[in-house]
């Protein structure tokens, strides 16, 4: 590891991309394939996942802009403003790992340390992203559900309710699916002593009481969405009933006049 010999290392973890083409980082000298851990700068590392974050580990601000500008092709789906989070990792004194505010300390920085950190930011880094997203989900469905409660009438809602349940259903298939937050990392089973320091820092991170919380408001929204979505649908079906009854009010009235 080119990390061993400091005692201080900033560590940042991007939410770039819903997806990272893993193949196209084929030429820069890689430490691990799973997950991709690749050297570059003068002296740091970044920890790849193929859901679309990179954690930059030991390297400054320029760096990190010159790697994400040479590797922007390679980003599926680019986030315009990426999700961030920063931490300091340090030595530990006295060998006791754990967390303080900004700062992650742990008693060496070794391949397993950092990489495990690296996934815990990861997961917060989506969980923010996801957090944000749905918030302004929930601010675009409340005027819709106070719309409902007025008794007003919702219009041609189709394609939005359908577009915020679609949205809620994509989400989840991603956390579950890609992201598999509420899951231990694989180097766990083979470094049982982490399992520690792991505890430590997904307590520290709320990453399931975050994934939770998440899973409710998901939960909220498609409930929300499909019973606005019915009440619309029985709207038009009450206004397709009226139609027929004038057409048939109509038809009665014709059929009188000619018989007058």
């Amino acid at each position: 590891m080119p990390l061993q010999h400091t005692d201080r290392l900033q560590v940042q973890a991007m939410f770039l991309a819903q997806r990272l083409d893993l193949r196209s980082f084929d030429k820069l000298k890689k430490l691990s394939t799973s997950p991709l851990i690749v050297e570059t700068g003068a002296n740091g590392i970044v920890v790849l996942f193929k859901y679309g974050v990179a954690v930059f580990i030991g390297l400054d601000s320029m760096e990190i802009v010159s790697f994400i500008e040479q590797f922007q092709p390679y980003l599926l789906e680019a986030h315009e403003s990426p999700e961030t989070e920063t931490m300091t990792l340090l030595k530990a004194e006295q060998g006791i790992e754990g967390v303080d505010g900004e700062n992650i300390s742990l008693s060496r920085f070794d391949q397993t340390r950092l990489q495990l950190v690296a996934d815990i930011l990861a997961k917060s880094v989506i969980l923010a992203h996801y957090e944000s997203s749905l918030h302004t989900q929930i601010d675009r469905i409340e005027p819709l559900a106070m719309s409902l409660k007025k008794g007003r009438q919702l219009g041609h809602k189709n394609h939005e309710l359908l577009q915020h349940i679609g949205d809620s259903l994509l989400i989840e298939s991603k956390m579950i699916g890609r992201v598999e937050i509420s899951e231990k990392p694989e180097l766990l089973w083979e470094n049982p002593e982490l399992e520690r320091i792991y505890h430590k820092l997904s307590n520290e991170f709320e990453l399931k009481e975050r994934q939770v919380s998440i899973e409710h408001k998901l939960s909220l929204i498609s409930r929300t969405a499909e019973t606005l979505l019915d009440v619309l649908h029985n709207q038009r079906s009450l206004r397709v009933e009226w139609y027929i009854v004038i057409l048939i009010v109509i038809e009665i009235f014709l059929t009188l006049s000619e018989r007058i």
